[in-house]
């Protein structure tokens, strides 16, 4: 991690758990933009006055984990590629400092709205139990025969506004993992901005335009299996694939 960005956020003042629960935002509007670690500490610069960062356990740097799950043929992955509105996708998630996992369902409809639905669980259940299965049916209305496609892992911010109602998150250090294969994708930032509708006068938005950087799509679910599976369909993300390279290049 960068000494630089932790000095940054040494600035803001701290919010906790509880109290940001306030702006939970379970169903939300989702806006990503990608940078590399030296353009985010020109975006973090002033934001301390406009927002408040999550700390636990005097830890403002999170570290997660992410189980995802798919189809054996890929249908989430491939529902993506494919431009399908009404889509879904299912993790379990591990908040290290929190000591908390979560099986999580997201169902993204054709308003670019995002739900998101979850449950705990003990820990990472490589075959999924009989309750979680019955959780993920009774969610999405489809029975599923999931299998583990994805292990990822990455340190996060998380920033809250003074004002609104709205949320920011900071991924960096992301690494994928499946059976031997590895990926990691250290100096790259994806920065999402979660409020009930995306609001450009958004502090953060404003800083991030002032460097040029406009919305940009991306999923760190799709980039990850783009990067250790050779045999799936990705010409929608090859773009994206040299977006990613150029910036941490």
């Amino acid at each position: 991690m960068s000494k630089n960005v932790e000095t940054i956020i040494k600035k803001f003042a701290a919010i906790s758990l509880d109290e940001m629960n306030s702006v939970a935002l379970m169903k939300r509007t989702d806006t990503k933009f990608v940078i590399n670690k030296t353009q985010l500490i020109s975006v973090l610069q002033n934001l301390d006055t406009h927002y408040r960062v999550l700390e636990i356990n005097n830890d403002r740097i999170m570290s997660y984990s992410s189980l995802y799950f798919d189809t054996n043929d890929n249908k989430f992955y491939n529902d993506h590629h494919n431009g399908k509105n009404n889509r879904t996708k299912i993790r379990q998630r591990k908040y290290i400092e929190s000591n908390l996992c979560f099986l999580e369902i997201k169902q993204k409809n054709g308003k670019g709205e995002t739900n998101k639905t979850r449950i705990p669980v003990k820990d990472f259940e490589w075959n999924l139990t009989e309750s979680s299965k019955e959780f993920i049916a009774e969610t999405t209305n489809e029975t599923y025969n999931l299998v583990p496609s994805l292990l990822n892992k990455f340190n996060r911010i998380t920033l809250v506004n003074l004002k609104s109602k709205e949320r920011v998150t900071l991924d960096l250090n992301l690494s994928y993992k499946i059976n031997e294969l590895e990926k990691k994708y250290e100096d790259l930032v994806v920065v999402e901005v979660k409020q009930e509708r995306f609001n450009r006068t958004s502090k953060i938005v404003k800083s991030l335009k002032s460097i040029k950087q406009n919305p940009y799509s991306i999923s760190k679910y799709c980039i990850g299996m783009v990067s250790l599976y050779n045999d799936l369909k990705y010409n929608v993300f090859k773009k994206k694939l040299i977006k990613i390279n150029n910036i941490i290049a």
